[in-house]
């Protein structure tokens, strides 16, 4: 078998129809025979060209896939390169859009690299207004995965970005700064508490986020403690069930205690998850509490005695 200093790229890809205007489908199975003709590093090494010459989004797509499965380090430039449609011609019948697809994939495959040299470019595309909501979302997911600290900066800036069109982007900021795990993040998570509180609107969901970043990086300070306080009382029954568990990551007595007056919650759903968060925080008294008393529903007690059923068949 040919290493890979001898392999000629060029008839590779003309065997295989790459770059050609022959149907994609065809090309993808020529492309597949190529995994019983080479090696795994040969292949490596022939997809990542094929990136940098073929232009149709489907092909392009099954080549990202194929190479995130190997996740070579080899593969950061021209992925990286694609990302960016830096020195990749689309074809004339194509626009830049038409390639949204292919470069969500590239960011994804980029962080499975977990290669700190492609922060940069995850952040040049976040940081572009221009650019498609979709590639800046995979960005920030991919800036998450990651877990490179040089991001936070830039991803609190999105998260308070109140002229930020897509509330989504802001959203996978907030998912990306739980990830990555900085206390520097907290305040920026806390003000988007402090400034969205009780309405339903289209800041429902980056609540809901913002509350599950804090629960990952799990803050001590007062301000933090009474955002998540106030988020108790949100309309949205969601944010009170992210809020839940984040106190009980909290595991304070004052926690304890908030958590409790959520067992007489208007939600159903409410109720389940701050039987479970009680349970968690101080084991089985508070269930059998909840069982004999009659202030708490019987969804809150269906609940204590669904989890007492499963820990007995555990013991057993």
């Amino acid at each position: 078998m040919a290493d890979n200093k001898s392999l000629d790229f060029n008839i590779i890809a003309s065997d295989c129809l790459v770059a050609t205007d022959v149907d994609s489908d065809r090309v993808i199975d020529l492309l597949k025979i190529l995994k019983d003709q080479y090696s795994e590093m040969q292949l490596i090494a022939i997809f990542n060209y094929f990136l940098k010459i073929e232009y149709r989004s489907e092909v392009l797509c099954w080549l990202i896939k194929e190479l995130d499965k190997y996740r070579d380090s080899s593969s950061l430039a021209p992925l990286t390169e694609l990302l960016l449609m830096k020195d990749h011609t689309p074809n004339a019948n194509y626009d830049r859009d038409y390639y949204t697809n292919v470069r969500v994939l590239c960011a994804k495959a980029i962080s499975n690299l977990k290669s700190h040299e492609s922060v940069h470019s995850l952040l040049y595309c976040l940081n572009n207004k221009d650019e498609n909501y979709k590639i800046r979302l995979s960005c920030a997911d991919a800036l998450g995965r990651l877990g490179d600290k040089y991001a936070v900066t830039s991803l609190m800036d999105v998260v308070g970005d109140e002229e930020e069109k897509s509330v989504y982007i802001r959203e996978s900021a907030a998912v990306a700064l739980g990830l990555i795990g900085d206390m520097r993040a907290v305040d920026s998570l806390v003000k988007v508490l402090e400034n969205q509180t009780g309405i339903m609107d289209k800041f429902t969901y980056l609540k809901e986020k913002a509350v599950e970043a804090l629960c990952r990086l799990n803050p001590s300070n007062d301000r933090a403690f009474n955002a998540l306080k106030n988020s108790l009382s949100d309309e949205n029954p969601q944010v009170r069930i992210n809020t839940i568990e984040a106190l009980m990551e909290n595991g304070t007595e004052e926690a304890f205690s908030l958590i409790k007056k959520m067992l007489t919650d208007k939600d159903e759903e409410v109720q389940k998850n701050a039987v479970i968060a009680l349970f968690n925080m101080s084991g089985r008294e508070i269930l059998e509490d909840i069982l004999v008393s009659s202030k708490y529903s019987k969804v809150c007690k269906e609940e204590a005695r669904e989890i007492l059923d499963n820990e007995g068949d555990e013991d057993e």
